[in-house]
């Protein structure tokens, strides 16, 4: 069995919407909702890589990389801000984030 381009698109698309239904579905756990935005990331990486690798190309994998630093960037400075929430106000709730405007 060849494992051709439409397996990777198939499997980009299942972590999409993994992604998507798990930012809609449970909006009150902040590190889940990261978590989801990381499988979407990765999602878009599948495909770049996959494109890539059918066309020759090193461009998208060059993206893949960006994407990578981007969201490694994202994860890092998302979660010290969830900990110096939680800290302050002992609980990470997405109901209460708008209590912080000021």
């Amino acid at each position: 069995m060849v494992i051709g381009l439409s397996h990777y698109l198939v499997v980009a698309a299942i972590l999409f919407t993994i992604g998507v239904l798990g930012i809609f579905l449970n909006r009150k756990n902040v590190i889940i909702i990261l978590m989801c935005l990381e499988l979407i990331l990765l999602s878009v990486n599948i495909n770049f890589v996959a494109f890539a690798t059918h066309m020759g190309d090193l461009a998208g994998q060059v993206f893949a990389l960006f994407i990578l630093t981007v969201a490694a960037a994202e994860a890092a400075v998302g979660l010290a801000i969830l900990v110096v929430y939680f800290r302050n106000r002992g609980d990470i709730a997405v109901e209460d984030v708008n209590l912080m405007k000021g």
